[in-house]
């Protein structure tokens, strides 16, 4: 569903893609009117997973270290599939448990937000 920089990610349980317009001026004029220069329109995917072992949560934690980095994902606007430069915002991850020295972790989240 989601890859980083070719590598496939494992499918996150909660997918949320945002379309965002970015604006250099908006004002608006004395008799009311909306006056904006959009100047971009780009794309915040927010993804959740519920439950992921340590080699799981190890290759996507690894697959975002970049500063900046390819996705491919699924896009509402087209349909199908579309590639962008993207950056990842904060990263979250409870443990859920710890069996035979092992973790689990739960509830993972993270934002990509477009370049």
């Amino acid at each position: 569903m989601i890859k980083v920089d070719g590598k496939q990610l494992p499918s996150p349980t909660d997918y949320l893609v945002g379309i965002m317009d970015i604006d250099k001026n908006t004002a608006r004029t004395t008799s009311g009117l909306l006056v904006r220069d959009r100047v971009a329109t780009k794309r915040k995917i927010e993804l959740a997973w519920k439950v992921l072992t340590k080699a799981e949560l190890s290759l996507i934690l690894d697959a975002v270290s970049p500063v900046f980095f390819d996705v491919e994902y699924i896009d509402p606007k087209s349909g199908g599939k579309r590639t962008g430069t993207f950056y990842v915002g904060d990263r979250t991850a409870a443990g859920l448990d710890y069996i035979n020295g092992e973790i689990r972790w739960k509830d993972v989240e993270m934002n990509f937000i477009e370049r």
